[in-house]
């Protein structure tokens, strides 16, 4: 999740117009859901009046136009965000085109349940973009869990800790080909060694609508890698009562995000792939049983 290096200003006047937008479709849903309260309400009166006795012929004159209109505001979170990335040199790694497929599923669930691996400097536009809602960063960094704080104290973080390294990738694969690692569960209770077990009580709580597995770092050897990560998310997904979580793995370019992400997201649930990212839509194996780990 973190940007070492700046992206080109281009992106940055993209995201610009991309928020602006969303503010444009909030506020136009929030005037179009005020307009049509009462349409629902005359309807329903003129329905209930059919059923009843007649009553005196007087009728009540249609309010004079225009209407009273009501005042939208740009929610706080939107707003925060757009001063954010207007004042800044540093805009999130990923491209527009990778941003846009999750934003695409955020704009159809937000306000939902977002959990994120990785704490950066796209954190506020996914907060943003998921307004109403709850979205929470797990970050190894603890140092650049500060820095970050200092600067959006609003953001929900909490420090993590892994155990693996990226040269174990290949011994920790064949682990999870292991029956103790296709049955689904509580990862708290997992017997899968890949099974995260250590983060806050309520993370495993929550029924997240959206995982991101961006973090931890993973580009060399002694990197601990989102082996861990990677099938601790699909676990989460299919343990989740009903309904669908949508995961995404970022820097699927790289050997272990590729092949982490095939095994225990499963490509029968891969929805889509955008440059180095990979939309997985996991259904609850709990609300059919005998679902098979993968399709």
């Amino acid at each position: 999740m973190k940007s070492r290096t700046p992206f080109s200003i281009n992106l940055k006047l993209i995201l610009l117009c991309f928020f602006f937008l969303l503010i444009l479709i909030l506020v136009t849903r929030s005037s179009f859901s005020s307009s049509q309260q009462p349409i629902s309400e005359t309807h329903l009166s003129n329905s209930t009046s059919t059923n009843q006795e007649p009553q005196s012929s007087t009728t009540t004159p249609c309010p004079s136009l225009p209407l009273s209109q009501t005042c939208s505001k740009t929610p706080p979170s939107l707003a925060n965000a757009l001063i954010h990335y207007a004042t800044t040199n540093i805009t999130p790694q990923q491209t527009f085109k990778e941003i846009s497929v999750s934003a695409r599923i955020l704009a159809k669930k937000s306000p939902c349940n977002f959990l994120v691996f990785g704490l950066g400097h796209d954190s506020l536009m996914w907060t943003s973009l998921n307004h109403g809602g709850r979205t929470v960063f797990l970050e190894e960094d603890k140092s650049w869990i500060e820095q970050i704080l200092e600067r959006l104290p609003t953001l929900e973080s909490y420090h993590v800790e892994y155990d693996t390294k990226v040269h174990q990738a290949d011994q920790l694969i064949k682990i999870g080909m292991e029956e103790d690692c296709k049955v689904v569960s509580d990862p708290r209770f997992s017997k899968c060694q890949l099974a995260l077990k250590g983060f806050p009580s309520e993370v495993y709580d929550i029924e997240w609508d959206l995982i991101m597995v961006d973090a931890p770092t993973g580009y060399h050897d002694n990197a601990p890698g989102r082996m861990n990560a990677i099938y601790t998310a699909g676990l989460m997904a299919r343990n989740r009562e009903e309904g669908e979580t949508d995961v995404f793995v970022h820097d699927v370019d790289r050997v272990v995000e590729d092949k982490f992400s095939k095994a225990f997201l499963c490509e029968g649930y891969l929805t889509e792939q955008e440059g180095r990212i990979r939309h997985f839509t996991i259904p609850s194996h709990r609300a059919r049983l005998g679902r098979p780990f993968c399709p």
